[in-house]
């Protein structure tokens, strides 16, 4: 729970930060991944099912990303940590946001 606390709180910094671009930055997009990775793990650790954990982290993702095509790409990576039977964070990340 508080892991998850910390991830939307880290994407709402984030978010804020670069509020007034038009654009993702390369940063934003990679914090996005990372946190996208610790919120997945989380849920799976609670045991939330892959249907939920996609939608909750998808929210996050089309809230905090612009372009269409970040948004496409980090949705594409959520569904692959959700299928990937991996559950650390840290495992996830280094998998999916090199």
């Amino acid at each position: 729970m508080k892991k998850t606390f910390l991830a939307i709180a880290s994407i709402s910094v984030a978010a804020f930060a670069y509020a007034n671009t038009s654009s993702d930055s390369s940063a934003l997009v990679n914090e996005q991944c990372k946190i996208s990775a610790e919120a997945v793990s989380t849920l799976k650790i609670l045991r939330y099912g892959n249907t939920s954990i996609r939608k909750d982290v998808a929210g996050l993702i089309n809230l905090n990303l612009k372009v269409q095509e970040n948004k496409d790409a980090a949705q594409l990576t959520l569904n692959r940590m959700v299928d990937d039977p991996v559950n650390t964070a840290s495992a996830l990340e280094a998998k999916y946001c090199s």
